[in-house]
């Protein structure tokens, strides 16, 4: 039989526990990143890619410029089956297992691969917690429903990211996706289908920071309903450091916001942001597989457009030196 993807290379950052997937075909490439916390028994976590580019064009991510396809339900599988089969550990031993549909693409624009993808990994790995990160473009969105109704360990997050939509709409330039208000009322209708808290995501910058956008994300977004996730920004590119103690404190910050407001609050500061490209929208290695196959990937609406600035501290310059 043929296997899924014919090219796999593993980057591994033995130090800071993660290891970074690329899976190659002709015509397209994905990443994956496996986690361990502090190692496989305990906890552990892959983010997966659902396409191969994205169409959404987000500013922070490496992945926002170009879009060459959805991924085929097998080719989505794949990804965390070779991932556990590394890890050496059963995974129905494991103290916690997170599947998590957030490394490459817009899952909510590839449900048709993803629901059968959901309903076969829950198969296989009936233990595992299988998350999928949207930045909800607008389409229906009873498919997500139905499938997190018939399997039960299926979590939904909203990207959100930012407090006001006129913010939101300069760092993701998708002009089809749901306002704040709109991604509130489909949070709420997937609580009252599931019984569950779905997540919003928020990528704490100097700029989004401060006590009033603490209070509109509170008016948006009732903590009886949700529950947040605080992310550490990480630079796309990669000579650039991928964070720092700034980044990490207005991370921090925001998040104490957010539990004095009621929230269920968890930081995500990725492991392996400076060595392999471990965190959100790194994607170093398809970038580098875009720039040497214009022609497979498209334009997405973020081409040209301004990547997401974020203060460092040291040049490039410095940095090499």
């Amino acid at each position: 039989m043929e296997p899924v993807w014919s090219n796999v290379r593993r980057i591994a950052d033995d130090a800071s526990n993660v290891s970074k997937y690329v899976f190659e075909k002709a015509d397209s490439v994905v990443e994956a990143v496996l986690y361990r916390y502090p190692n496989y028994e305990t906890r552990t976590v892959i983010c997966c890619s659902t396409q191969s580019g994205c169409p959404i064009g987000c500013r922070f991510c490496g992945s926002g410029d170009y879009f060459v396809r959805s991924l085929t339900a097998e080719e989505i599988v794949a990804q965390p089956v070779r991932c556990l089969e590394d890890t050496g550990v059963d995974p129905a031993t494991m103290g916690r297992l997170q599947i998590m549909f957030m490394s490459m693409g817009e899952p909510m624009l590839n449900m048709k691969a993803l629901a059968p993808a959901i309903r076969r990994l829950h198969e296989l790995y009936p233990n595992a917690a299988l998350l999928i990160s949207t930045s909800a473009p607008r389409v229906d969105y009873q498919s997500v429903i139905d499938v997190s109704v018939d399997v039960p360990t299926v979590g939904l997050q909203f990207s959100v990211h930012e407090s006001t939509d006129a913010a939101r709409d300069a760092l993701i330039p998708f002009k089809a996706k749901l306002s704040l208000t709109e991604i509130a009322a489909q949070g709420e209708r997937w609580h009252a289908a599931t019984g569950r808290k779905p997540f919003f995501n928020y990528c704490a910058h100097d700029g989004n920071s401060s006590p009033d956008d603490a209070d509109r994300i509170f008016s948006l977004f009732d903590p009886r309903i949700w529950c947040a996730t605080v992310s550490v920004i990480c630079e796309r590119q990669e000579w650039l450091p991928k964070s720092n103690d700034h980044q990490r404190n207005l991370a921090s910050h925001f998040a104490s916001k957010m539990v004095e407001r009621g929230y269920d609050t968890r930081m995500f500061d990725p492991a392996g942001q400076d060595t392999i490209g471990g965190g959100c929208g790194q994607l170093w290695m398809t970038q580098e597989w875009m720039r040497k196959n214009p022609e497979l990937a498209r334009p997405s609406i973020g081409s040209g457009k301004p990547m997401v600035h974020v203060p460092i501290r040291l040049t490039r310059e410095e940095r090499v030196e």
